[in-house]
């Protein structure tokens, strides 16, 4: 599969299969906190990087084998929206099953009257907010240069006035960065003019793309979903008990996995529905033959693929091969 990977556990959304439908790292912000890595091209023009057809064929082919999923997620290396094609492939998604479509994205298209309409018939919108102030935007996102804070609120509040489905909101809390009372009380500010059906707070557990990335403390985290309001939660752990029905080709699916987002060896123990003992094997073995890295970031191990875009700079991780 080409633009289709997984299904693979999400903690917000369940066993997800994912759609990619932008190239690596083509993106409107270049996140300090982002797993995947620095952004490769900042840019504001939406191109059709890939057309409603091939998409849609291997959607067909994965629909015939009947894996059972959750939801399929628009997500990837990039920033969706970015592909004026996102549309005409959520219509096309819609007519050939009942699945839910979910959208992740940073919410800095919003304010595009063409991007909203193409979202109108996806079933869950998942938008980032991580500032409510414009330095705090400046630090965290690092946007384009002709992005601002108010778009992207002006985008937020109009695509709810419209949008009939849930939007799940997420604020991404890093340590020393965007967790200050003044900040924190700049979201609580804000977030109820957004309408949002769930705000969900998280805060950095993988490998950032950038050194000095932390988590913020368990405390602050409670303490932001008071004041954020009654439908504001702190994302947990994926706990969901469920194995896939099919376990072929395991190395290409951690392979896959890994690739995509930096995991520990629970995470694809729940991601692909196997026991310990077995992901142990066959990450032994990726690593042998120099498919995988591991690295080492707060205490954890997390497997990645080799060459991974500039996400390990020298000196800032211990990488084993």
């Amino acid at each position: 599969m080409r633009y289709l990977f997984g299904p693979v556990a999400s903690r917000r959304l369940g066993y997800s299969l994912g759609v990619d439908i932008i190239p690596h790292k083509v993106c409107t912000l270049d996140c300090l906190y982002c797993q995947i890595g620095p952004t490769t091209l900042k840019t504001m023009e939406r191109k059709p990087y890939v057309e409603a057809g091939p998409v849609l064929a291997e959607l067909e082919e994965i629909l015939a084998n009947k894996v059972q999923i959750d939801c399929i997620t628009f997500s990837g290396s990039g920033e969706p929206t970015l592909n004026s094609c996102l549309g005409d492939i959520i219509t096309g998604i819609k007519k050939m099953c009942s699945i839910p479509v979910t959208v992740l994205t940073n919410g800095t298209l919003l304010n595009l009257p063409e991007v909203r309409a193409g979202l109108m018939q996806a079933d869950i919108v998942c938008p980032s907010f991580d500032a409510a102030t414009d330095a705090a935007f400046r630090r965290i996102n690092r946007p384009h240069d002709s992005l601002t804070l108010d778009l992207m609120i002006q985008g937020l509040k109009s695509f709810r006035q419209k949008f009939l489905g849930k939007i799940y909101l997420e604020v991404m809390l890093a340590r020393g960065i965007n967790d200050s009372p003044q900040e924190l009380a700049a979201f609580a500010e804000i977030l109820p003019e957004f309408g949002a059906d769930r705000i969900q707070i998280n805060t950095v557990i993988r490998p950032a793309a950038e050194d000095g990335v932390w988590a913020v403390n368990p405390v602050i985290l409670e303490h932001a979903r008071k004041l954020f309001g009654p439908n504001a939660e702190i994302i947990g752990g994926f706990l969901k008990e469920r194995s896939l029905h099919e376990q072929e080709n395991i190395a290409d699916r951690i392979v896959q996995l890994v690739g995509r987002h930096p995991s520990t060896a629970d995470d694809i123990c729940a991601a692909l529905g196997l026991t310990a003992d077995l992901v142990h094997e066959y990450l032994t073995q990726l690593l042998t033959q120099g498919r995988i890295i591991k690295t080492i970031h707060a205490d954890s191990t997390f497997y990645r693929v080799f060459g991974f875009p500039s996400v390990i700079p020298d000196g800032r991780m211990d990488v084993e091969k």
